[in-house]
């Protein structure tokens, strides 16, 4: 894989991921403050969520670089 494509690999799986773990963990506010909204999280873990993506994001592709490396995908037509 070349380094261009490890880094759009990188990004889209990166932002895949991160949107898939948003909503793990977050519970709404018990007495939210007048002008907020009901359901926004009290805690949302975001730098908690940043750090385990970025680093299942790394591991993701890395296993994508290996599979098209070894040959069992093949990406360009014959």
């Amino acid at each position: 894989m070349s380094p261009s494509g490890a880094i759009v690999t990188v990004v889209t799986v990166w932002w895949l991921i991160f949107f898939m773990a948003l909503p793990f963990g977050v519970a709404p506010q018990e007495h939210p403050a007048p002008g907020t909204v009901e359901s926004a999280p009290a805690r949302p873990y975001l730098l908690r969520k940043v750090l385990v993506t970025t680093v299942l994001a790394v591991l993701v592709t890395c296993a994508i670089a290996w599979l098209i490396d070894s040959g069992l995908v093949d990406l360009r037509p014959h």
